[in-house]
């Protein structure tokens, strides 16, 4: 089921559209009579509030289509896969450059050895690297494409963003 967007017209501005997450949050966007994009974040104390603002040029905008609508195909087959390999699930994890395990080799996350998710290929500037061995280190724009259990997945998360690497 698709949450409702709401459009507002912006005399001299734009165009803002708006919706409400499945977890309660407000999103939304302007997209200016210049053709600039700005991506809104709204106050959870106040719905009315724009707590956060991100100007997006034309290919930033592009980029994050891209990518959310990848995510959506990704996931879509993902469902379909996940009933059939008995419960394990196929999963993404973006490295942010603020994660502990930046910079750190597969073997030293112990990714595999803490939570049983194993790291089948990483994404790196759009090319796939399959099967990447322990030696392999993961920088900040990878996305490692893991599989596991998904309660062990987050937990993999969880490692990587935060745990102790090595």
């Amino acid at each position: 089921k698709m949450s409702n967007i709401t459009e507002t017209t912006l005399p001299g501005v734009g165009v803002r559209h708006e919706f409400t997450t499945k977890a309660g949050e407000r999103l939304g966007t302007i997209t200016h009579r210049s053709g600039r994009r700005d991506l809104l974040i709204f106050s959870a104390k106040d719905p009315d509030a724009c707590s956060r603002s991100v100007r997006l040029e034309d290919e930033d905008a592009d980029i994050l289509a891209d990518l959310l609508g990848a995510q959506s195909s990704v996931q879509r087959e993902q469902d379909k896969v996940r009933g059939e390999i008995g419960g394990l699930t196929l999963d993404w994890l973006p490295i942010a450059t603020e994660w502990k395990c930046s910079g750190v080799s597969i073997a030293d996350t112990r990714i595999f050895d803490q939570t049983g998710v194993a790291v089948v290929a990483v994404m790196r500037h759009g090319e796939p690297i399959p099967t990447p061995d322990g030696n392999f280190r993961l920088r900040a724009g990878d996305v490692a494409i893991v599989v596991g259990a998904p309660e062990s997945i987050q937990r993999a998360q969880e490692l990587l963003q935060r745990g102790v690497c090595g």
